[in-house]
């Protein structure tokens, strides 16, 4: 599954709550998301892990759709080319380690 199909997965399984929540309440679960993410990073298994990732996906991919966002067409358009930062395909940035 692709990031639009998976976005598209989260919009027909969840829009009708995720409209009535708005961006902001979304973006609270979202913010929960991360920090069990966080926690499973500190001490979780793999497995806990993966679902936490999987979690803050889902709820980022839920966030963007209140917001009309299209992930995809997101991401390529600001890292499909290479990094921002310096425009190459293997970062040579020296701001950020």
């Amino acid at each position: 599954m692709d990031i639009r199909d998976f976005q598209n997965l989260i919009e027909k399984m969840y829009s009708h709550k995720d409209r009535q929540r708005g961006a902001a309440g979304t973006f609270v679960w979202l913010m929960e998301e991360v920090g069990e993410l966080a926690a499973a990073i500190g001490e979780g298994t793999k497995e806990q892990k993966a679902e936490e990732f999987a979690d803050v996906l889902a709820w980022l991919a839920t966030l963007a759709n209140v917001e009309g966002i299209d992930l995809a067409d997101a991401l390529h358009a600001k890292y499909g080319t290479g990094c921002p930062g310096c425009g190459k395909m293997v970062c040579v940035c020296t701001e950020k380690p």
